[in-house]
């Protein structure tokens, strides 16, 4: 079995890494979720997370970005590969978890849940997995 992980070359972290995933990707969304995509030359999919503070207090933000996480390792080889994602909570999301029954919502949040609505948004935007695998040097 390949072993998955998730080192930080696989990671999007600069801002400016951000911006190009955010303005040139597609971008595909449901009650949980909003992911956006676009390729990369790396030859392998790269990862980033934004959960804003409207989703509630760091130990929320901590938890919702680890199940995010979580989601992406588990889902690697299921992914189209050479793609830089950017996955968001919803805003639908967001506001459920402003509420007073926010407990419940973030029990309802299993990893299996967020694993199911991000493959379902890879479908979206791809149909089906696709595998591009030209190795250039990844920025």
């Amino acid at each position: 079995m390949k072993r998955l992980v998730f080192p930080k070359t696989r990671r999007l972290v600069s801002n400016r890494q951000f911006k190009a995933v955010l303005d040139q990707g597609r971008r595909a969304g449901n009650g949980l979720l909003t992911l956006y995509a676009t390729e990369n030359n790396c030859g392998y999919p790269r990862l980033g997370i934004s959960v804003g503070k409207s989703s509630g207090k760091a130990v929320v933000r901590n938890r919702l970005k680890r199940l995010l996480r979580e989601a992406f390792r588990q889902s690697q080889d299921r992914i189209p590969q050479s793609f830089d994602y950017v996955l968001m909570i919803s805003p639908a999301l967001s506001r459920r978890l402003r509420r007073p029954e926010k407990q419940a919502v973030l029990k309802s949040l299993t990893l299996d849940r967020i694993q199911k609505a991000f493959l379902s948004l890879l479908t979206m935007l791809f149909g089906t997995a696709s595998d591009s695998n030209d190795k250039a040097k990844c920025e």
